[in-house]
């Protein structure tokens, strides 16, 4: 068991609910239909990687070593991606704007996508018994 990866999974899956239901009920009328979808993807992003890190977090067939780099390319990246959205859509009602780290939003991608390539090496060398 991966602890690291499986408190990580934890708190991205609650805070992902907390967020999805505060979405679809708090922002509903107050942001536009544009940006509550914007958010919406946020917390979809976030989630599905809390389920990757909680599967993650199961495995035994690779060293928590090797793992190392992937975990924070992940965790980076939901961070940057999914919070920067939540940002750019909710910036309304917080009365700031917050164009300016619109370029995390990629980046922050770009990490996941990293991070998933990665994990895809390593399974792709794990010898078969």
């Amino acid at each position: 068991m991966h602890r690291k990866f499986l408190i990580s999974g934890a708190v991205f899956g609650l805070t992902a609910v907390i967020l999805g239901a505060f979405a679809a009920h708090g922002l509903k009328e107050v942001i536009s239909a544009e940006s509550l979808k914007s958010f919406e993807t946020g917390v979809r992003f976030q989630i599905y990687h809390a389920f990757l890190f909680l599967i993650i977090g199961g495995l035994k067939v690779l060293s928590f070593e090797k793992l190392n780099t992937i975990y924070y390319l992940l965790f980076t990246g939901v961070i940057l991606f999914s919070v920067s959205i939540y940002l750019l859509s909710a910036g309304t009602i917080l009365g700031m704007n917050f164009r300016a780290i619109a370029i995390l939003t990629p980046l922050g991608g770009t990490l996941l996508i990293l991070g998933w390539f990665l994990l895809l090496l390593k399974f792709i060398k794990l010898k078969t018994k």
